[in-house]
């Protein structure tokens, strides 16, 4: 007979998601996890696998969650540009504000530490970029349908550009002591709109 699980994977997930977000993969070790999770290193790979299994499964809840979120702001209805103007100045927000800059984005946190020799983790990080691409580029296309943006502009180029913004103010935010330099550089990105 099967032991029943003495722990909420649920929330043993969502821990180590929360650990994996603020120390990085390569510094939160096996044992890291055993004390944040409280549950043993047996418990563990009997539910998650592997620590690199652990941290892909964090990875997915958190684009999950990024990502709808980036969804429910750009399905408002009404005017589109005032959806992604606000979704700009979010990710400007957060990637300068002390407690939210240091632990950044997961997605983009794994970009830089695993991307270039995981496939797996690369293949998360583009699933999600690709996502957030596609919501600003139909968000767009919407807008110059309602007349919002200029015919000439080519919402496909302005999703990537406003995708590769995102993303680097997140690393920029993480690393400068300046909140000048992310926020200039939202509201310069964001002139292209009008």
């Amino acid at each position: 007979m099967a032991r029943t699980k003495e722990f909420d994977p649920d929330a043993a997930l969502q821990a180590a998601l929360e650990l994996f977000h603020r120390r990085g993969y390569e510094a939160t070790s096996m044992a890291d996890l055993v004390d944040h999770l409280g549950i043993g290193r047996a418990s563990i790979y009997a539910t998650f696998g592997n620590k690199h299994d652990l941290y892909l499964k964090a990875m997915d809840r958190y684009a999950e969650s990024a990502d709808s979120t980036v969804l429910d702001e750009l399905s408002q209805a009404g005017p589109a540009l005032p959806a992604v103007r606000a979704l700009i100045h979010r990710f400007a927000t957060e990637s300068t504000t002390t407690d939210q800059r240091l632990t950044g984005c997961l997605v983009t946190n794994t970009a830089a530490e695993l991307a270039p020799h995981d496939p797996q983790a690369a293949r998360r990080v583009e699933r999600s970029w690709e996502h957030v691409e596609t919501l600003l580029r139909t968000t767009l296309t919407r807008a110059q349908a309602q007349g919002e943006l200029p015919a000439e502009r080519d919402p496909r180029a302005l999703a990537r550009l406003l995708l590769v913004l995102m993303q680097g103010m997140r690393v920029v935010g993480k690393a400068s002591q300046d909140p000048a330099r992310v926020r200039d550089a939202a509201e310069q990105a964001l002139t292209l709109l009008d």
